[in-house]
């Protein structure tokens, strides 16, 4: 019992602290051999940047920042310094043709003969790539493709397949899918091919693995490749900081805003939630020790007797019972340690695949494991301290006879207990509500907890009370309870602190589920889905898309939607290759947001006229949900059928031809404005300067829907014939549907199966309401508090016998029937399970309250720091609710107890040896 935490302690600190690399040993991971490691960042101008590269920003900062399209960035090589030597690295992102469809995948071209390049992957499998159409992949790529060392890869847009010759990992990312090859020999020829078929290219990202030599890559040298608008990690740097006052950064930014406290949102909340759950967990450890030292204590209460017969005092005796705990937990602590140690090496390869990184190496923390262990001692000398003190109170006649004698009820115990219950649970709420403090709220609950306890003897004799209604076998154990608190007391305090760990974190997680329920906002009305596709160079393949969604789903309606398009449909929407374009909705002048037509944004306006104009309903945020994929569509009325708009005069205008706008900021005079931008690099200059966009103007007569329609995120809708009447081309981008019923599982598969044979990038998603997580945590920890209960229950049921054994034999002797000994084994186990589970549920809201109001009080400064900056209003509301999960809880009361006793009446045996009645 003590042994079992002790193994997990020290098994998640071996863990922890093999996981947790040295700075050197993550440089090596990420630069390999190499001195340092030069980045792009994207930005056309210098920046400043952190020693360790986590983070940076351009001189003069983001606010003041604006790309200039005319100019390019500095080549990523103008950074590396004279006379260094490098190696170069680039990745992009791709999706690659694997047995099951499609998967999203990097691809990475490197020297892997090269010097540099050892370390930052482990080979595992095959050999290493020596040339054009060889490539080595991931272990987690061959696991999620089903392709295996030999197949044959195609990336998407390649005409030519490449072949796996071996796998490998990263050790600090084994779940990535990646392919690896050397450079020139990957890229360059998908991104030819692609160029071909006149779909967009690659996004490459180079990068440098850099020798230096001497002193290695230097902070000057960091601030040099800084100046050309390149970011750098490097092993010197990393190993040997410079100081803040050296750092240009930390000048600009000011240090605190990299560990202010919107990056530390939750810290607090998670930091109350371990706290809790340890310290409670230790307290259960005691609680659930000390009765069976107390078992033990009663069955030797004879050798105990003779110790004191033969001149032994208290002190002897309460030593004797104290070293069998210390022994026990020195033996504990032993076992536990070296036992979790050993498991941790056991499964060491599979805790990594678990975390997603290789280990170091095994990092033992000797004074870790040392305090570990001497909290398995104190746990056994704390556990063994009461049924000590309990037995050195026994009369040498008494424990040599077997004799109780009368026991008088501790008047002092329940008034400290009540003391404990009101000082935690005050304790618990100052650390939540007024001090965030983990300690605090930990310390309360557990104070409180204890105050539970001792009060539990008053308790269990108010439980008596109710005695007087039961049949005559319940009645009997439950006044045997009663009578014999000293031992009903402790395994009831067990039970309560097994079932109050349950109910804390399953009333913490069922109230988190019921505020992300009251949060949830959904993209589609209920029933509704939409299908389509995430890249517009797959737009030939929609319709196919279509007609396997309307025979594989039982589809009521179907509203196919097209993208309006200007030049080459197969550009992504913001592109800028040859023969791209795009249609912009002009939003009028004077119903612009002032904040975004400034040079520099909100950074051009006092804090106070900022604030003023983000309440401005120009300002507005826009009306797309999370999931809306658009914001101007070509579609009939069958859209706002699937949609459920049951405006008639947007039905109507829809059937008649005319436009339907969503959105008041976009029309004026009953007219919008659409712009034909043919020059995208034109257009993303004048837009770098919020100048108007160059195009050709098409002005459309709309319809405005009301005011308070739900158009789920469509911004604007334009049936085919007036974009046909506009002279605006049109491509194919997906389908809204409606279901006549509940898609099922199987039907789901089918499709998915068919699209990924199809082998286009096409997205289904089904409104479906607010899908809960996963309940089997909570159910678990129900199950797991209803073995513990069971097993304290158990003990408290081997102390009823050991004390009521005279009155066993004695049944025995008269012919009482057999099943008369299983049945109050039964009801006793039975009646301390109820009590404990009543008492536990009680206790175990506490923490979960402390937990929540922690998280209320995090989430209302977040709250209170947007409305400073204007970005919320003081009368939003702040749902933070706490919500007992009663289920779980009615199964506790029930199920629980119930389990227990006729698990005690079925091991209990029904018949005893006759023995002679000890006298008395």
């Amino acid at each position: 019992m003590i042994a079992l935490p002790v193994v997990g302690a020290s098994a998640v600190d071996l863990t922890l602290r093999s996981a947790e690399l040295t700075p050197q040993q993550a440089l090596s991971r990420q630069i390999g051999a190499a001195d340092a490691l030069i980045e792009a960042t994207g930005l056309d101008a210098p920046i400043l940047q952190r020693p360790d590269g986590r983070s940076y920003a351009p001189v003069g900062g983001y606010e003041k920042y604006r790309p200039d399209p005319e100019k390019k960035a500095a080549p990523l090589k103008d950074a590396v310094p004279a006379g260094a030597e490098t190696v170069q690295m680039s990745t992009s992102g791709v999706k690659v043709h694997t047995r099951h469809g499609l998967l999203d995948t990097q691809l990475r071209e490197l020297d892997v003969h090269h010097p540099f390049s050892q370390g930052i992957f482990t080979p595992l499998r095959g050999r290493l790539p020596g040339g054009p159409g060889e490539v080595i992949a991931t272990a987690a790529f061959l696991e999620h493709s089903g392709l295996y060392v030999g197949s044959s890869v195609t990336p998407r847009g390649s005409t030519a397949p490449s072949t796996i010759v071996g796998s490998y990992e990263l050790p600090s990312d084994l779940r990535r899918d990646e392919l690896l090859a050397l450079p020139g020999t990957l890229l360059a020829p998908i991104d030819k091919a692609l160029a071909a078929t006149g779909a967009p290219g690659l996004n490459v990202t180079d990068s440098f693995l850099v020798k230096a030599g001497g002193d290695g890559f230097t902070w000057n040298m960091v601030k040099e490749a800084n100046a050309k608008g390149a970011l750098v990690l490097s092993r010197a740097v990393v190993a040997h900081p410079p100081a803040d006052s050296q750092v240009p950064l930390y000048a600009q930014e000011g240090k605190a805003r990299f560990a202010g406290p919107g990056l530390n949102v939750g810290r607090f909340t998670e930091q109350a939630t371990v706290a809790t759950v340890v310290g409670l967990a230790l307290l259960e450890v005691c609680l659930l020790a000390g009765p069976a030292f107390a078992v033990g204590a009663r069955r030797s209460r004879r050798q105990l007797g003779l110790v004191g017969a033969n001149g032994g005092d208290r002190r002897h005796i309460r030593a004797i019972v104290l070293s069998a705990g210390l022994v026990i937990g020195a033996v504990a602590a032993v076992i536990g340690c070296s036992a979790g140690v050993a498991l941790t090496i056991g499964l060491r390869p599979l805790l990594e695949e678990k975390i997603g990184i290789r280990f170091g190496g095994l990092d033992f923390r000797s004074l870790e494991l040392l305090g570990i262990a001497v909290l398995a001692l104190l746990t056994g000398l704390l556990a063994a301290f009461v049924p000590a003190v309990t037995a050195s109170r026994q009369t040498v006649l008494a424990s040599l006879t077997g004799r109780r004698g009368i026991r008088r009820a501790n008047r002092v115990l329940p008034l400290l207990g009540l003391l404990a219950v009101a000082g935690g649970a005050a304790i618990a709420l100052y650390g939540s509500r007024y001090r965030v403090s983990p300690s605090l709220v930990a310390a309360g609950s557990a104070l409180a907890e204890l105050g539970v306890v001792a009060l539990t003897p008053l308790l269990v004799g108010l439980f008596g009370r109710l005695g007087r209604w039961l049949p005559l076998s319940p009645r009997l154990a439950l006044r045997d309870a009663v009578r014999n608190r000293g031992r009903t007391a402790p395994a009831v305090a067990a039970v309560l602190a097994a079932v109050a760990g349950t109910v804390a974190v399953s009333t913490y997680q069922h109230s988190q589920d019921v505020q992300a329920r009251h949060e949830y906002v959904a993209e589609l009305p209920d029933g509704a889905g939409l299908l389509s596709v995430n890249d517009n160079s797959a737009h030939q393949e929609v319709p196919t898309a279509r007609e396997l969604l309307s025979r594989t789903l039982p589809v009521a309606v179907r509203a196919d939607v097209e993208r309006l398009v200007v030049g080459n449909p197969n550009c992504e929407e913001y592109g800028t290759g040859a023969g791209c374009g795009r249609v912009e909705l002009i939003v009028p002048k004077e119903q612009r947001c002032p904040l975004f037509e400034s040079e520099h944004g909100p950074a051009d306006f006092p804090p106070a006229e900022a604030k003023k104009l983000r309440q401005d309903p120009r300002c507005a945020m826009s009306s797309r949900r999370p999931g809306s994929s658009f914001k101007t569509i070509v579609a009939d009325e069958k859209l706002l059928q699937v949609l459920a708009v049951t405006d008639p005069g947007s039905v109507a205008a829809l059937k008649a031809g005319q436009p339907v706008s969503f959105d008041r900021r976009d029309v004026k005079d009953g007219k919008i404005t659409l712009r034909l931008v043919t020059d995208p690099v034109a257009a993303q200059k004048a837009a770098a300067t919020h100048a108007e966009l160059p195009g050709q103007d098409k002005v459309l007569t709309v319809h405005q829907a009301p005011e308070g329609v739900e158009s789920w995120g469509v911004g604007l809708v334009l049936p085919p014939s007036a974009a046909k009447a506009a002279g605006i081309a049109t491509a194919p981008v997906g389908a809204y549907f409606s279901l006549e019923k509940a898609a099922t599982t199987e039907q789901r598969q089918r499709l998915d199966g068919e699209i990924d044979r199809l082998g286009a990038d096409v997205r289904v998603r089904i409104e479906r309401g607010y899908q809960g997580e996963s309940t089997i945590g909570v159910l678990a920890l129900a199950v797991f508090a209803g073995l513990v209960t069971i097993g304290a229950a158990g003990i408290a049921t081997g102390l009823a016998q050991a004390d009521s054994e005279a009155d066993l034999k004695t049944l025995a002797a008269v012919g009482a029937a057999p099943r008369v000994r299983r049945t109050l084994s039964g009801f006793q186990c039975g009646v301390v399970a109820l009590m404990g589970v009543v008492l536990g549920s009680a206790a175990g809201i506490l923490p979960a309250v402390g937990l929540r109001l922690t998280q209320e009080r995090e989430q209302r400064s977040l709250l209170l720091h947007a409305v400073e900056m204007g970005y919320s209003t003081p009368d939003e509301p702040l749902y933070v609710p706490i919500a007992v999960p009663w289920d779980t809880l009615a199964g506790l009361l029930v199920l629980v107890p119930l389990g227990a006793a006729v698990l005690a009446a079925v091991v209990t045996k029904s018949s005893g040896a006759l023995a002679r009645r000890a006298a008395g």
